[in-house]
């Protein structure tokens, strides 16, 4: 691992994947995709960033991390102005460099940013710290006191003006989406970024209906439970470690597989290394079975009735 390069001209990771092995994993990620209400197609599985670009000592491994994901396909990248203030999206930008056109760039505005009198220089902001001239989605990261109109007013001129392709939200519960649909504009959202994993469901009782009726996808973020004591029950849970000794791979990436089990969610998983980064890219392969999912029911089922929406 330690010793792996990447060769800018050949497009290649030395030491950890020959091109061919390349190729073959990432054709498994682009043939799972999500399609956004524009049309526009994405992988069904990106990367996120939470955490990175805060050590300035991991600084070359994240990029490398980053860089590695987008030539395995993962080509959604997802940050925000909170991430370190600012941090994150520089190392972002860092990453990307060169290559802009390869990946679908997300980044989140601070609530009290929100207003027409500050979105379009927070968006500005990120801009120049991602080094680019547009994001192709631009979310709300949660909601605050502006009114959902203004921001909505804001998200709508920074489209138009081409700084952004797309915007959408993020933690937004069901009645915060229904309000969301019913405010003039509303409907242009492209996508609601939540927490969502096999350990964490509470959006399948009624949140994730309400997206599938009104064709808006869900962006699911720490969908490997990252941290927490959660994490650790997926990785000890007989039911979750036998299905992944059917198939030769590591818990936590069936655990990745149940979460793009539909066509509707996007999962962007944080990995700081290499290694992870491939792991993940190697769910897209993996293709549970009726008899996986009614055993992986049984085990973490869903809820019977409402549930607050988990944050973190």
């Amino acid at each position: 691992m330690g010793n792996s390069q990447y060769n800018g001209k050949g497009r290649e990771w030395m030491g950890l994947l020959d091109s061919n092995k390349i190729m073959e994993i990432r054709s498994h990620v682009e043939k799972r995709v999500v399609k956004l209400p524009d049309g526009t197609t994405v992988p069904c599985i990106g990367q996120g960033t939470w955490y990175m670009g805060d050590k300035p000592q991991e600084k070359a491994k994240e990029i490398k991390a980053l860089q590695l994901g987008i030539e395995l396909g993962m080509k959604v990248i997802d940050t925000a102005e909170m991430y370190g203030n600012g941090a994150s999206e520089r190392l972002v930008g860092e990453a990307i460099k060169g290559r802009r056109d390869d990946v679908f760039l997300v980044s989140k505005v601070y609530p009290h940013n929100a207003g027409l009198d500050k979105i379009s220089v927070a968006c500005e902001n990120s801009l120049k710290r991602l080094g680019t001239d547009y994001l192709d989605l631009y979310l709300l990261h949660w909601r605050g006191r502006i009114p959902l109109e203004e921001t909505i007013e804001g998200m709508e001129k920074l489209q138009k003006e081409g700084k952004i392709l797309r915007w959408g939200v993020s933690n937004f519960d069901t009645d915060d989406m229904e309000e969301l649909w019913n405010t003039l504009n509303g409907s242009n959202c492209a996508t609601n970024q939540v927490l969502y994993h096999i350990g964490s469901r509470g959006i399948d009782f009624d949140l994730l209906p309400w997206h599938r009726e009104h064709h808006i996808p869900i962006m699911a973020y720490s969908p490997l439970a990252q941290g927490g004591t959660l994490r650790k029950q997926l990785l000890m849970d007989p039911t979750v470690n036998e299905i992944a000794k059917k198939y030769n791979v590591k818990p936590l990436q069936i655990a990745l597989a149940w979460t793009i089990r539909t066509n509707d969610v996007i999962a962007i998983p944080k990995a700081g290394q290499e290694q992870h980064v491939l792991e993940n890219a190697e769910a897209a392969a993996i293709e549970l079975t009726q008899e996986d999912l009614n055993r992986l029911d049984e085990a973490f089922p869903k809820p019977r009735k409402k549930v607050p929406l988990d944050i973190i």
